[in-house]
């Protein structure tokens, strides 16, 4: 499969399943979880969804309540995507984002000393 449908395909699920997430389930108030990147295989079998999850010590909590709601997910994103095959999606959180703040940290406090 072409590179450039992999794309669109991440690109699409993205979409949907932020609107998935943001409608149907329900997370803790003070959490916020942001889907950064999607990965899809190119046989289009899985796609592994990368959460960033605001603060850091939800970030269990949030898997744990998607992961046990990982059917129902699944199932409306069959309903609106017109593809076949739907990749089956795996939730994984995302460490890049952390490992960020933290050169971000790192810099600012160079910037002032």
């Amino acid at each position: 499969m072409s590179q450039r449908r992999i794309l669109q395909v991440n690109e699409l699920i993205k979409r949907e399943l932020g609107k998935i997430i943001f409608r149907d389930i329900s997370l803790p108030k003070e959490a916020l979880a942001t889907i950064t990147r999607i990965n899809t295989s190119s046989n289009l079998i899985q796609a592994k969804v990368y959460i960033s999850i605001l603060p850091q010590e939800k970030s269990k909590e949030v898997l744990s309540i998607l992961n046990k709601k990982i059917f129902d997910i699944q199932q409306e994103l069959n309903s609106r995507l017109r593809m076949r095959p739907v990749p089956k999606i795996i939730f994984i959180e995302e460490k890049e984002t952390k490992k960020a703040q933290e050169i971000e940290k790192l810099l600012e406090e160079i910037k002032k000393n």
